[in-house]
């Protein structure tokens, strides 16, 4: 039987002990004072301190950055930006960027603080606080931190580590490299920290900047172009607090006739009968120091400041271009009330108190662009950000080497008529840009009304002396007719004695005048291939869109006779002449969209009830035949053949260069491709007369109305130009051949748009059928042209029997002309919708917008 051995009584003794000792300590702990917490001057003893709207207190041993302040549930803005970018047009990241402006307010909950987001696009504007309240409760905010008190002053500020928050991805850095299909890269905390010569605070804004270094997979090749070590993409991050505006700016309600940028929100407080949407312009503050004076001095004029890394003579063109919109606020009754300074050399581009204009480099040339942090419950602009690519400028000096070759005489001390052309342009566009800054939109309708606004985009206006192109009034001088309208309606500053609807009154009636001699339209209507507007465009001149494609063809065919070695400069390569070669052999490519556009075109304008404005009106038939001829001239093989001493000069690419996406692409290897030049040429004239949208327009406009030009009798014209013309010989008939084949690419397309009317489609397919039978008719004699003609007729009998079945030609890619990155617009809308084969064509450049 088992026994029970009791423990010894020394075992016992010491677990009794044990179990005393442990109950002793633990009834001492319980009953000794808590650990008091560190004082908010102890926390911050040591740390050095930047006093502002938030205090700033830096701690140097820890690299941290903590704020302090007692302004809970008070509203203020967030902008976050980059002050160090990636340097790549394509990827869209660049220096001075700067993010959406975010209205904020801080909430704390005990040891909690949180970044709260607040929803601004959908509000009550009513006394009402419980109406307010039901709107703000309705819609989502959103907390875009979270922070920890870490100490309070007997004041009551509260003391916050924003480190992290800091060294967050608050501008979306990895998520843009990864829009732009350059890899998949996350945030690396260890290669990151705060910037501190550019963390500052001031008594309405707090500025804090961080090193943030991006690590993964680079896979594309516009972010292995850029940086050194493409795994590792360092950039520096800014974020701005800023505190709102002071009270008096009078918001001012939108009008789509006024060419303004509009800020936008839902008021759930409007009248049944009215529109939940509200706008308002957006535009900086200025008023009169005298209101009732015809002219006055401002309050406090605006003033942009020139970033100091602009060379000259670039800096002074900069500077004259933005001082123009002085002309324009002179005519609003304002007396020095527009300012352009150099922006002084300790002070922050992204300081919310500079409005700047930033020169900025990129590894290729690209937009420029206008930008503003704006108040987005009232309009008002609070800083105006102007980015302007460097590289611009040597492409339009090349343009202008193309167009006139390097003639002057460098030791003469005559002027550089290539150089001054690339100046007028750079006035131009720095004017156009802060244009945007102060509230204005594109007006595309400018160029066909005598240049009446820098905010169109404008191509060189070419003369021609005789067979030689002049440059001399290639860009306007001075602030449009347009613009001074424009800036009288937006920042017209009314006697305090004008009541509201007097107010109201007095800005119809100032668009009323306007309109009487002036036109606005802007991107919707300029920007698509599609478009309907016969005066809308982008790149373009002259009021006529015909007549001056007939006279850039006319240029184009002067310069090609001559072009050769003479237009380099000394030491060139003669391979640049190919590069030189693109803006010269496709100078004509915007004038073909304006010159489209009438075609099928429908005249119309941003009408308002009672305006007195015609909404819509059909053209004149004539104006649109002239305007095909025009566009039909531009698919002559004579007009699309390269002279024979122009071949002769251009060699192959130099050791170490290839042909890139400025130069057309090529069939035959090493040696520059004559004939895929034609085919880009007659690329852009086709997608453009047979654009879905413009042939569902040829269909109904002579249905309104019998006289207007109809879709058949433009696929009459095109094959009569095209397949039916008298056949050269040489190069010229390989030429004609390419366009010949490019037709048939169009029309085949288009007889299976997705997206086209079916009448349109209908058209197309009797089109292919009607050349077909033409075909089979033919017995041409030459082995080449015979050729030709039976592949055509084979692939026209086997689309025309399964349409589905047949691989569809390729089209080619066409150089970049507009500033580089940007995505070309697709030839037909809603290609996602087409079917069969074409799937392996979306998004593909064949269309490109091109621009100087």
């Amino acid at each position: 039987m088992a026994t029970t051995t009791n423990p010894p009584k020394t075992l016992w003794t010491a677990l009794i002990g044990a179990v005393l000792a442990a109950l002793v300590a633990t009834v001492a702990f319980a009953q000794a004072p808590a650990k008091a917490e560190k004082s908010f001057e102890d926390t911050v003893a040591g740390l050095e301190k930047f006093e502002g709207f938030f205090d700033i207190y830096w701690d140097s041993k820890e690299g941290t950055v903590h704020l302090a302040t007692d302004a809970f549930d008070q509203e203020f803005f967030f902008v976050p930006g980059l002050a160090a970018g990636v340097g790549s047009n394509d990827i869209g990241l660049d220096r001075g960027q700067i993010g959406q402006t975010k209205l904020v307010e801080l909430r704390r909950v005990g040891k909690k603080i949180l970044l709260v987001h607040k929803n601004t696009r959908y509000r009550a504007a009513s006394d009402s606080a419980t109406e307010v309240r039901s709107v703000d409760q309705a819609f989502a905010e959103s907390v875009l931190w979270g922070f920890t008190v870490k100490a309070e002053s007997d004041d009551g500020k509260v003391l916050f580590d924003v480190t992290p928050f800091l060294l967050s991805d608050q501008h979306g850095v990895a998520a843009r490299l990864r829009m732009r299909r350059q890899g998949s890269f996350r945030l690396d905390a260890s290669r990151s920290a705060t910037f501190l010569p550019r963390t500052k605070s001031f008594p309405r804004n707090t500025e804090l900047e961080a090193t943030l270094t991006f690590t993964g997979n680079p896979e594309g090749a516009w972010l292995r172009s850029v940086t050194p070590t493409p795994s590792a993409v360092t950039v520096r991050q800014h974020l701005s607090f800023i505190q709102l505006p002071e009270p008096g700016y009078e918001p001012r309600p939108f009008d789509p006739r006024s060419g303004y940028i509009s800020t936008e929100f839902s008021d759930y407080a409007q009248p049944i009968e009215s529109s939940l949407q509200r706008r308002y312009i957006i535009r900086h503050r200025l008023e009169k120091r005298n209101p009732d004076a015809e002219t006055s001095e401002a309050v406090e004029p605006i003033v942009y400041y020139l970033d100091p890394g602009t060379p000259e003579p670039v800096r002074s063109a900069l500077i004259d271009g933005a001082l123009w919109w002085d002309q324009a606020f002179a005519a609003a009754g304002y007396r020095n009330a527009f300012q352009v300074e150099m922006l002084p050399e300790d002070a922050d581009p992204l300081d919310v108190r500079y409005n700047v204009i930033q020169w900025v480099h990129r590894s290729t040339r690209g937009w420029s662009y206008g930008g503003s942090i704006t108040d987005p419950r009232t309009g008002e602009i609070l800083k105006g950000i102007v980015t302007l690519g460097s590289l611009r400028v040597r492409q339009d000096y090349m343009i202008a080497q193309a167009l006139v070759g390097d003639t002057h005489d460098t030791g003469s001390g005559a002027a550089n008529p290539m150089l001054e052309m690339a100046l007028a342009r750079l006035r131009q566009l720095s004017a156009h840009e802060v244009g945007h800054t102060i509230g204005l939109v594109h007006n595309f309708a400018a160029s066909a009304n005598d240049r009446a606004s820098v905010m169109d985009y404008p191509h060189p206006q070419i003369g021609l002396d005789g067979q030689q192109p002049t440059l001399g009034a290639a860009y306007a001088t001075d602030i449009g007719a347009w613009d001074k309208r424009a800036v009288i309606w937006g920042y017209q500053d009314f006697p305090d004695s004008m009541t509201g609807p007097q107010v109201a009154q007095s800005l119809e009636d100032i668009l009323e005048e306007t309109r009487e001699t002036l036109y606005f339209l802007t991107d919707q209507d300029g920007r698509p291939k599609g478009g309907a507007s016969p005066i809308t465009h982008i790149w373009d001149n002259g009021g006529e869109p015909a007549e001056e494609l007939e006279h850039l063809l006319d240029v184009r065919a002067s310069v090609l006779a001559r072009f050769g070695e003479g237009f380099l400069q000394p030491g060139e390569t003669l391979a640049k002449l190919e590069d030189m070669l693109v803006p010269l052999y496709l100078v004509h490519r915007y004038q073909l969209d304006a010159a489209a556009k009438v075609v099928g075109g429908l005249d119309y304008r941003y009408a308002v009830k009672g305006d007195g404005q015609v909404p819509t009106e059909l053209l004149d038939p004539e104006r649109q035949r002239r305007a095909l001829a025009a566009l039909l001239r531009s698919l002559d093989a004579s007009e699309l053949t390269l002279p024979e001493s122009v071949l002769a000069a251009i060699p192959p690419p130099t050791p170490g260069k290839r042909r890139g996406r400025e130069n057309f692409p090529g069939r035959t290897g090493v040696t520059f491709d004559p004939l895929t030049a034609a085919d880009v040429a007659a690329d852009l004239t086709l997608g453009l007369l047979l654009h879905p949208e413009r042939a569902g327009r040829l269909v109904i406009h002579p249905a309104r109305d019998a006289d207007q030009v109809g879709l058949f009798e433009v696929l009459d014209r095109i094959l009569e130009r095209t397949w039916q013309a008298e056949t050269p010989s040489g190069v010229e008939a390989e030429v004609q051949r390419i366009v010949q084949t490019a037709v048939v690419r169009h029309l085949e397309r288009l007889s299976l748009s997705g997206v086209a009317l079916p009448q349109a489609r209908a058209a197309a397919l009797a089109a292919l059928q009607d050349l077909n039978s033409w075909l089979l008719d033919r017995a041409p004699g030459d082995r080449a042209q015979a050729a030709h003609y039976a592949a055509t007729a084979q692939r026209l009998e086997a689309f025309l029997d399964e349409p589905g079945e047949v691989e569809m030609m390729t089209p080619v890619r066409t150089p970049d002309g507009d500033p580089i990155g940007s995505r070309s617009t697709p030839l037909f809308a809603g290609e996602e919708v087409l079917s069969g084969k074409w799937g392996d064509l979306l998004g593909e450049p064949f269309c490109s917008q091109s621009a100087f």
